[in-house]
């Protein structure tokens, strides 16, 4: 760590990354991508640009915090009223007065202190490091030293430390809901652009401090540091606009204060008058004990310690508040709006049910990332009954009746667990998907025991479900009998909303093209739908409508449905490099494989939670991009949605207005 003074450090200049292509980038910041910078120029940069970190938000001065106690009308009036009784020899009225002051004081200094040491020492907590090329070698620095110009090596879970300019990037995403609210990761490319305005949401070569890699790896130069990057803008101008607001309360005490000064005055004022302005020392004493007596001197230690009470029963929840005035702007919440992945939701994908066009539905057992769990699916059976029934013509004491019986058959449902060994082809060909055309990992520790997953949470959920099955990555691009490897990857596009894969295996030399997506951009691609080992021929339009039950079915449990389908590559693409393909031209004649529904479980203390909310009186709207019935089905578990609501119009779906989202009722569906 280098030594820094507190210098004034010159302004990073201002220049449009995005829209150089990388050779400008690197010339521009004067660094090779094979080198980085060699450590001395390091150095000479950091005492030029300064320190990689937000100024002017430390732990403010024990006597600014002692400062903010006393900095009250309703405070001054009681020091002014000490002043006079002072001068009037009354001790006890003064006594009083000063234990007032005293005790708020200090009840309110102690808490707001406390609570800035706790920030200190969390700041000091965090000590994060980021890896850098310097003088040709990959190193680990602390982000804090991290310069304009440095190379950085990126991979997922990494929190990026800087701003900077990708120039090579694999399946790499990045979660930027810190700096543009969008909730869901962003696919990054390196190309450049030309629009000079283009919004920072739609930046996708550059990548933002504070932000985190949800996928992938990348390298990347950085452009802009500390209170130059864009969060730093954020807390310039927030700095900037740091004019303590009043609160409510606080506005009601100040004007009641002036208030009660105007009364102290007019009574002091009838007082004189009274005596036709012939004042000594019993009339002077009389009128200024008239004044005091106007004046709650109780009031603002009775606020002070109702809100140091608050302060200790949220500490109690583990909450930290920095200054005891934020309890009454908590108090004053009228509405929450909550975005429903990871906030209601525990963001844990589970994949829980399947269906194929010929099994129908398969459901999957197992919570968690631990590949423990089965695959069941339900049969129908007809079990003969031994009950006769007879039909008589005439009645049933005519002897001359035509006696006849019918066996009846009664029906009845058997659960049948799906052995991996015995699975269908059908069965077996969506575990291939599954695993096949997915990045992510899961691993157990070695340590703990617990499993883990890498990569996105969709595809983390497909992979613990095709290890169920005895079929996950490691197993089918491992050992002898199954050889499959991955030969070219289309990535995950949030334009198109699809994912696929080229995978070939060398001991059958079968080469086949997976893809998972949202149903209605799958179905366009696909050209049939398997059906046992036969694929049958079906028009899209005619899939969509034939898989519609089944999409309404899942969503209305308030799982997230995706698409997955196959097909084999003909004879020439297996000539060709697909990596060189065009997407458009090969993700067609696909053979719908079926459909999987994921389940995001809601938090445990998401229900309580909401309850809590609307006992008083705080409504809570969820913000989301699912699917209309899925999003109703979470809010249903959750207590969003209660049971008045049901039938009602309570959620608007805002993908027909993009980058927009309208409330009304406690949902709120937004674009995607």
């Amino acid at each position: 760590m280098l030594n820094r003074k507190k210098t004034k450090h010159n302004a990073q200049p201002v220049k449009l990354y995005h829209c150089m292509d990388t050779e400008q980038a690197f010339a521009d910041l004067g660094v090779g991508a094979s080198t980085g910078l060699p450590t001395s120029e390091a150095e000479r940069r950091l005492a030029v640009y300064g320190p990689n970190e937000m100024r002017g938000g430390g732990r403010p001065s024990a006597f600014k915090i002692l400062f903010r106690q006393l900095a009250n009308l309703m405070t001054l009036i009681l020091l002014a009223a000490i002043v006079v009784a002072f001068v009037t020899k009354d001790w006890i009225e003064a006594g009083v007065l000063i234990g007032v002051i005293g005790f708020n004081t200090a009840v309110g200094f102690f808490q707001e202190f406390k609570a800035e040491k706790t920030m200190d020492s969390l700041r000091k907590m965090s000590s994060p490091t980021s890896r850098v090329m310097r003088n040709g070698h990959q190193v680990v620095v602390p982000t804090v030293d991290l310069v304009p110009g440095d190379v950085l090596y990126l991979e997922t879970g990494d929190v990026i430390g800087a701003d900077c300019r990708l120039f090579e990037v694999f399946n790499f995403e990045t979660d930027e809901a810190l700096l543009t609210g969008e909730a869901l990761p962003i696919p990054k490319e390196v190309a450049a652009f030309e629009d000079p305005e283009l919004p920072l949401g739609d930046r996708i070569n550059l990548s933002f401090a504070s932000t985190t890699v949800t996928k992938g790896r990348a390298k990347a130069i950085i452009y802009a540091t500390g209170m130059s990057s864009e969060v730093g803008k954020i807390a310039k101008k927030l700095m900037e606009n740091d004019k303590t607001k009043k609160t409510p309360l606080q506005k009601g005490l100040h004007k009641m204060a002036w208030v009660l000064l105007i009364i102290a005055i007019t009574s002091v004022l009838i007082v004189f008058g009274a005596n036709k302005f012939r004042v000594n020392s019993d009339v002077l004493l009389y009128a200024i004990g008239l004044a005091i007596a106007t004046i709650p001197e109780g009031l603002i230690a009775v606020v002070t310690l109702t809100m140091s009470m608050g302060v200790s029963s949220l500490a109690k929840n583990r909450a930290l508040v920095r200054q005891l005035v934020a309890l009454e702007s908590l108090g004053s919440v009228t509405n929450i709006c909550s975005d429903k992945t990871g906030t209601l939701t525990q963001s844990k994908m589970v994949l829980v049910r399947a269906w194929l066009p010929d099994e129908g539905v398969l459901r999957v057992s197992g919570i968690g990332f631990e590949p423990v769990g089965q695959v069941t699916k339900t049969r129908q059976l007809r079990l003969p009954d031994a009950t006769h029934v007879n039909f008589a013509k005439g009645g049933a004491n005519d002897n001359g009746a035509d006696e006849k019986s019918e066996l009846l058959a009664r029906e009845t449902t058997e659960t049948i667990v799906v052995d991996p060994a015995s699975a269908s082809p059908s069965l077996r060909r969506l575990a291939e998907a599954t695993a096949l055309c997915n990045m992510s990992e899961i691993k157990c520790d070695s340590v703990t025991g617990e499993w883990f997953g890498i990569g996105d949470p969709t595809e983390v959920a497909l992979q613990v479900f095709a290890h169920k099955l005895s079929m996950g990555k490691p197993a089918l691009t491992g050992g002898d009998t199954n050889q499959w490897s991955v030969i070219c990857e289309y990535p995950f596009d949030s334009g198109i909303k699809r994912m696929s894969v080229v995978v070939s295996n060398s001991a059958t030399g079968e080469r086949l093209m997976f893809l998972k997506g949202a149903t209605e951009r799958v179905v366009p691609c696909c050209a049939s739908r398997q059906n046992g080992e036969q694929a049958v021929e079906i028009e899209p339009d005619g899939l969509q409508a034939y898989l519609d039950p089944q999409i309404q079915d899942m969503a209305h449990d308030g799982l997230r449905v995706l698409s997955i389908a196959y097909r084999h590559l003909t004879a020439e693409e297996s000539q060709v490099d697909m990596n060189k393909a065009n997407r458009e031209n090969v993700e067609v004649n696909m053979t719908f494989l079926g459909l999987v529904g994921i389940y995001d479980p809601p938090r445990p203390e998401s229900f309580p939670s909401v309850m809590e909310c609307y006992r008083a009186g705080i409504q809570v709207t969820m913000l989301t991009g699912d699917h209309p019935a899925t999003a109703a089905a979470i809010a249903r578990q959750v207590g969003i949605l209660q049971a008045e609501d049901e039938g009602q119009s309570s959620g608007v779906d805002g993908r027909a207005a993009p980058h927009c989202a309208v409330t009304l009722g406690p949902l709120v569906m937004t674009a995607r």
